[in-house]
């Protein structure tokens, strides 16, 4: 059986991000066009899809870190924040937008709720799962040399 942890993330994330698109559940909120992903960015991202994008990875993280709260994602999406001369430091990213995606993913039914923080729902864990096999076989076919995996 595959699973999330036998195709590469980058291939996943945006195949997991189409199906959310498809979801009438997962929608940007009305702020998405205007705000920074962390303190340590200095624009908003350029993508106009990039919240279905940051949900599908949030999902695939909850897959595989969880369970999982909103502090420990804010340090997954965080990065190093430029202070001029001054040594770079580590910067957390934005809470809210962790926050957010959370509570739509577990409104969608792929995430659910424990007292120590989100795990991945049986429908979520369906979800990844069936699009890593996708993913998969369009690797299969683009390099016939992986079929023995």
């Amino acid at each position: 059986m595959t699973t999330v942890y036998d195709v590469p993330a980058t291939e996943l994330i945006t195949k997991v991000a189409a199906k959310l698109k498809e979801n009438d559940k997962v929608n940007p909120p009305e702020w998405a066009a205007y705000v920074k992903t962390g303190v340590h960015k200095e624009l908003p991202p350029t993508d106009s899809d990039w919240w279905y994008t940051r949900c599908a990875a949030v999902l695939r993280t909850v897959y595989t870190q969880g369970p999982i709260g909103v502090e420990r994602l804010r340090s997954v999406y965080g990065g190093k924040k430029n202070r001029g001369v001054a040594p770079s430091v580590k910067a957390k990213g934005s809470g809210s937008i962790a926050r957010v995606a959370l509570q739509q993913l577990e409104e969608a039914g792929f995430v659910r709720a424990l007292k120590s923080g989100r795990v991945v729902a049986p429908q979520g864990q369906s979800l990844l799962d069936n699009v890593a096999y996708e993913v998969k076989q369009d690797l299969v076919e683009s390099i016939p040399g992986l079929a023995k995996y």
